[in-house]
């Protein structure tokens, strides 16, 4: 607000000359009048001339001359009254573009102001306030009710409720059990826990957001930019008209009228008020657009390139089946390897002992671990002697394996276990599609897009297996991070092009694409980094969302921007064949800056549409 502080006062000077002058015009000092409403002009018009020279000092030329012109030339031809209302006309219209941009970017701010200062530390069975630079990952914090999450971390108790709507757009809590990931800029809507940090708060999502934020307020757009490069033929039109009107007439009024109603223009109102609210709109959606131009890049995406894992698929292998074969139930089959592969770093083990806390299995600490890397590890689980590994690894040290026990398809892997000796089952595990990606994929198509392809390090095998039946138009496998580059730049001769990714082998194809989308809660910080837009949650269909709020906001920025210029126009035309007076024509244009800011503030209100399981329409 303070920085619209000189506006509000341009405006209340503008305000009191035209009404001084009314004042005293009705009661019979017409001269006194003439100089009450020069004096409400002045400081507007020396306001604006400062601006007009700083644009002129960078080089841009803009529809602010049409401004000055007007009621310059207003007053030198005595039009004090129309000079006046321009005035305030003028400074009303920025006012009024301030604030309708300050309601646009609200959510942003309120995302912004939510940033945590210190966080409760428990160490030592004490809690102690800590300032959250001095939070290193490994730190146990206590995040008590109505308290936002400060940095990321897992959930260290049996279960929370956290409010992400903040983060995501989701109305209702979210339940956590144990060990599920906790996003910074979460708000605990419900009984105290204790969360475990893996990540600095330098690192944290919500810093990320907050920093990305703060560079999407600072941007300017494709069309706004196009805005100033057409203010130059708008600016020739305008004094062309309004000359040929005086010169043809021999009355200078007319050239005042035209001068009047082309101020202030709509192009340079409605563009920057409509895409700055489809960013805040996004962002109610979680998906954060870096900037204007982003989201009018985006509105014009016609081919998509998508990596697999972590981006079609979940990128954590989940257990698919487990086949017994001995006495041992599932659930100790899983208990068992589990608990061994605590002493594994591999993604495998890791995402075996995830799976079984999930189950809320308890597992005890192994004793005499022996790793052999890429094969299996043997050791003692609850004094039993356990073995998990491949099927050839585990088979080679309890017994011979089956035919085909490795065969469980492309993608798949088969992680067997033994107990004292004997085989005791395998469990198979996959890394696979998000629910609803088909039905995501036709809306996409639905939505405009025109090529799907997918970008993949993956084997082809594997590849073609995961994504079979999604009606993807390529499948490129075996890529290296060259390779994919090269593929966005090589699609990118078809229009603009999307990529979608999370890893940091992603990271140089997300910057080349003309808009590179990461999957921001659990991707890599240099995929966040290099892309131009980024999901806060990983759910895909977010995706659909932001297409359709970046598609919307663009047409209500062009629908409105035409609609100004073509109203300013007539009017123009009008003035010209002496149909308005200078008076009416700055009413008349201050009807119409009114409505396409208004217009434009509709992209406020942009709902993306839901669709059902099979990418139509949903029946609500």
């Amino acid at each position: 607000m303070l920085n619209d502080r000189p506006k509000v006062a341009l405006a209340g000077i503008a305000l009191l000359g035209l009404l001084v002058g009314l004042a005293l015009w009705t009661s019979g000092r017409p001269d006194a009048a003439s100089l009450g409403w020069i004096a409400g002009v002045l400081p507007v018009l020396a306001g604006l001339v400062l601006e007009i020279l700083r644009g002129l000092r960078s080089g841009e030329v803009g529809l602010d001359i049409v401004a000055a012109l007007s009621m310059t030339a207003a007053m030198v031809f005595g039009e004090e009254l129309a000079a006046s209302v321009v005035a305030l006309m003028y400074s009303g219209g920025t006012l009024l573009e301030s604030y309708a941009e300050g309601r646009a970017r609200r959510e942003m701010r309120d995302l912004l102001s939510r940033v945590p200062r210190s966080a409760m530390r428990l160490r030592d069975g004490a809690l102690e306030e800590v300032p959250l630079d001095e939070i290193a990952p490994g730190d146990r914090l206590m995040i008590r009710q109505g308290e936002v999450a400060p940095v990321d971390g897992t959930l260290a108790w049996a279960g929370a409720a956290l409010d992400q709507s903040a983060l995501t757009g989701e109305s209702l809590p979210v339940r956590l059990a144990r060990g599920d990931d906790i996003m910074s800029g979460a708000t605990n809507a419900g009984e105290a826990f204790e969360m475990t940090v893996t990540r600095r708060a330098a690192d944290s999502t919500y810093a990320g957001i907050v920093r990305l934020v703060e560079a999407a307020q600072k941007s300017r757009a494709p069309m706004a930019r196009m805005a100033d490069r057409y203010s130059l033929v708008f600016l020739a039109v305008t004094v062309t008209l309004a000359f040929a009107a005086w010169w043809s007439t021999g009355d200078p009024i007319r050239a005042v009228a035209v001068l009047v109603i082309a101020t202030p223009c709509p192009l340079i109102l409605a563009v920057p008020v409509a895409l700055v609210a489809g960013l805040s709109r996004a962002a109610h959606f979680g998906v954060l657009i870096k900037g204007a131009p982003a989201l009018e890049t985006m509105a014009r995406i016609r081919t998509l390139i998508l990596d697999k894992t972590g981006t079609l698929t979940d990128g954590r292998p989940g257990i698919v089946a487990i086949e017994r074969q001995g006495a041992l139930s599932d659930d100790e089959i899983l208990r068992h390897a589990a608990a061994l592969d605590q002493a594994s770093g591999h993604p495998m083990a890791q995402a075996l002992v995830a799976a079984a806390r999930a189950r809320g299995l308890s597992l005890p600490v192994p004793t005499e671990v022996v790793e052999t890397p890429g094969e299996g590890m043997a050791g003692r689980v609850a004094g039993r002697a356990t073995l998990v590994g491949g099927v050839a690894f585990v088979a080679g040290r309890s017994g011979p394996a089956e035919a085909g026990a490795e065969d469980r398809g492309p993608g798949a892997v088969v992680v067997a276990v033994a107990v004292d000796g004997a085989p005791a089952g395998r469990i198979v595990m996959a890394d696979a599609l998000r629910p609803g990606t088909a039905a995501l994929l036709r809306g996409l198509r639905q939505g405009g897009i025109g090529r799907l392809v997918l970008a993949t390090g993956d084997r082809r095998a594997v590849a073609e297996a995961v994504t079979e039946g999604l009606g993807l138009d390529a499948v490129r496998s075996d890529l290296t991070p060259e390779q994919k580059l090269r593929l966005v730049q090589d699609e990118r001769e078809g229009g603009p092009v999307m990529m979608v990714g999370d890893g940091v082998n992603d990271a140089p194809a997300l910057a080349a694409a003309d808009i590179g989308v990461a999957m921001g809660a659990h991707g890599a910080a240099a995929s966040a980094e290099a892309a131009d837009v980024v999901l806060l949650v990983d759910h895909l269909d977010r995706l659909l969302s932001g297409l359709q709020v970046a598609r919307r906001a663009r047409a209500i920025a062009v629908q409105s921007m035409v609609a100004g210029i073509g109203l300013s126009i007539a009017g123009m035309i009008a003035a010209a064949l002496g149909y308005l007076s200078p008076v009416q024509g700055a009413l008349i244009q201050e009807v119409i800056d009114v409505a396409v800011i208004l217009n434009a503030l509709r992209a406020l209100r942009i709902a993306p549409e839901a669709r059902d399981s099979t990418g139509g329409p949903a029946q609500v």
